[in-house]
């Protein structure tokens, strides 16, 4: 049952190369399809309803939040002309990442590829492509949940908002740092082997203008319902609600100089039903079974999390490694039997029959008073929260869920396949008749000697 999720993964990966205009016709018709194999199978032959309602939850939390930011930084136009030094350049990248981060990599990449391609046309090459989508569409969104889909499906599975920001801020620094210092070294000599006239045009006087900055309101109301559990689905209706608003409020002069459309939001809500519905096997298969393989090590995690996520998406990637951490460190019927119990007897440890598992049960639920206080008074513990306290209270645990995250959200870069804003950042660019690389190229000309190398130190400063 785990050959659907491989199939429509696979599908993603090479049919926009090789069957392009097959699959740009049929692409929702191929993820449906394998989502109701799956279904099928969870409904009528497990008849396990309750996970198919939550994985349902999860994707409806999921789509909320990535069409809401597309919707509402589709109403922002930004006005730049002039002033694209290197010096600027990076400037405009440094402050993209850390929008990243409140926007995500999908808003931020939607509102700020435009005037970042405008900024440079009078010497727009590939690189000014390429690490647009290194830094705002990837290694930028790792501080916040609300970065990177990855992240925020983290979050939806119990990782606090806090925690990415406490624990993950050291690499995004190095990660992003050294991008932009290879950036501006990259950018410097394009910039001195330019014309005399290029060179006076690009250090013109800047010009700044802000369009649709009402929608500001309606992202404030998003980003304050990320923050909103109960009840439930109020949090999904604010954010459809703000950006209903964000689109009826905009000028249609706006939108069409953004060249707005909801084509790309509808692509990316079809394939995630079928990549949520065929995951559930897989995910099950890895939380039941990875404790079979030993303790992961960080190491593995960031590396097999990494690769994975460069040639697949890097949303269900970061999802199957965090089912196996959580299956190797807290095992499905450990998290199950302690929800279990919390349910009957509250936080009291009196009530634990005396056995091989009292202690580790005890130490879990010591976890939950520090990670989720407010559902263990409640009694209102999911097995899902067991094992992501056990996972947060232990530090070499919690090391393992920083290269997972690190990995899924980095290496998601390596290749216009490893996260979703890096084909709109492709299309929009070939557009504006930029010098785009191909799929190839971008691998050879700038994943392996650039990325990969920086990869390198991540893992040698944090994950050996």
């Amino acid at each position: 049952m785990i050959l659907p999720f491989a199939l429509l993964l696979s599908a993603i990966a090479v049919a926009p190369l090789w069957f392009g205009t097959w699959w740009s016709r049929n692409f929702g018709k191929v993820s449906l399809g394998f989502a109701a194999i799956s279904l099928g199978y969870y409904l009528v032959g497990l008849q396990a309803w309750n996970r198919v309602i939550d994985t349902g939850l999860e994707y409806l939390s999921f789509i909320c939040l990535i069409g809401s930011l597309f919707v509402i930084s589709g109403g922002i136009h930004i006005s730049v002309k002039g002033e694209a030094t290197p010096g600027r350049n990076v400037l405009f990248l440094a402050v993209g990442a850390l929008i990243a981060n409140v926007l995500g990599t999908t808003g931020a990449s939607m509102l700020l590829i435009r005037p970042w391609l405008r900024a440079n046309k009078y010497r727009l090459t590939a690189h000014h492509v390429v690490f647009f989508i290194f830094i705002v569409s990837n290694a930028g969104g790792a501080l916040t949940p609300v970065g990177d889909p990855p992240l925020f499906l983290g979050y939806l599975k119990g990782v606090p908002f806090t925690w990415v920001i406490k624990n993950c801020w050291p690499m995004w620094a190095t990660g992003t740092g050294l991008l932009l210092v290879v950036f501006y070294g990259l950018d410097r000599r394009n910039f001195l082997r330019a014309p005399t006239h290029v060179r006076e045009a690009e250090t013109g006087k800047e010009q700044w203008r802000l369009r649709g900055g009402k929608n500001l309101i309606f992202l404030a109301v998003v980003l304050a319902a990320i923050f909103i559990e109960e009840p439930k689905f109020l949090r999904e209706t604010l954010m459809i609600s703000a950006a209903f608003g964000s689109f009826l409020t905009t000028r249609e002069e706006i939108h069409r100089a953004n060249d707005f459309s909801f084509h790309p939001i509808i692509e990316v809500a079809l394939l995630f039903v079928g990549i949520f519905a065929t995951m559930m096997p897989a995910l099950d298969w890895l939380q039941a079974n990875a404790s079979r393989f030993g303790e992961p090590q960080p190491a593995l995690l960031y590396w097999g999390s990494g690769s994975l996520s460069s040639v697949l998406d890097n949303a269900p990637t970061y999802l199957s490694f965090l089912s196996a951490a959580m299956g190797a460190f807290a095992p499905a019927d450990l998290c199950a039997a302690v929800a279990e119990y919390v349910k009957q007897h509250g936080a009291n440890p009196a009530f634990l029959s005396a056995g091989s598992d009292t202690e580790t049960m005890r130490q879990a639920i010591q976890a939950l008073q520090t990670w989720f206080p407010a559902e263990l008074q409640r009694a209102a513990v999911t097995p899902d929260q067991v094992g992501m306290a056990v996972l947060l209270n232990n530090p070499v645990y919690a090391r393992c869920l920083q290269a997972i995250s690190i990995g899924s959200v980095f290496f998601g870069a390596n290749t216009y396949i490893g996260n979703g804003p890096n084909f709109m950042v492709k299309a929009i660019a070939e557009q504006q008749k930029a010098n785009t690389p191909g799929f190839i190229s971008y691998v050879l000309k700038f994943t392996l000697p650039i990325l990969l190398p920086i990869w390198l130190v991540v893992w040698l400063l944090f994950f050996r």
